[in-house]
């Protein structure tokens, strides 16, 4: 079953690629990897999670935060290759989530990416990751997501 098949039969639909914020490319592809620059919980053009995790933002929320920064991924990457056919594997997650002090439970957060990753791609979804808590993020989004894919 194609990658295509794999996110419907999830329910899941790839949105067009969100527009840089900056003055970047959203995906570099270099050595048979696929560097995608950071992206945040956007939809339809809007922050969709703003604000702190652990002060307005529950866990359930961010990992929804999370899931969206996958998924806007995931449309940076088909845009860049044409096709998700072409990923043969993720090799490394990093979230930056916006944390409350005291908020110390980021790797619950970041695991709505994980886990859709490894919906997506089975076991070709298994990755490294890193996840830390930061005190500010572009327009008060909720995390950013960073991802290293291999092509």
């Amino acid at each position: 079953m194609g990658i295509d098949a794999e996110l419907k039969e999830l329910g899941i639909v790839i949105p067009d690629a969100p527009a840089p914020l900056g003055a970047y490319v959203p995906v570099k592809i270099t050595g048979g990897f696929a560097f995608c620059s950071g992206v945040l919980p956007m939809k339809d053009g809007k922050m969709a999670f703003k604000g702190k995790l652990g002060a307005g933002l529950s866990i359930d929320e961010g990992k929804e935060a999370a899931k969206l920064c996958a998924i806007n991924v995931l449309a940076n990457l088909k845009a860049a290759l044409g096709s998700l056919d072409k990923v043969k594997g993720v090799v490394r997650v990093e979230g930056y989530i916006n944390s409350a002090p005291g908020f110390n439970v980021q790797p619950q957060v970041l695991n709505g990416a994980s886990e859709l990753f490894a919906a997506v791609f089975g076991d070709a979804g298994k990755h490294s990751r890193m996840v830390v808590g930061v005190n500010e993020l572009p327009l008060d989004a909720a995390m950013e997501l960073v991802c290293v894919f291999s092509v």
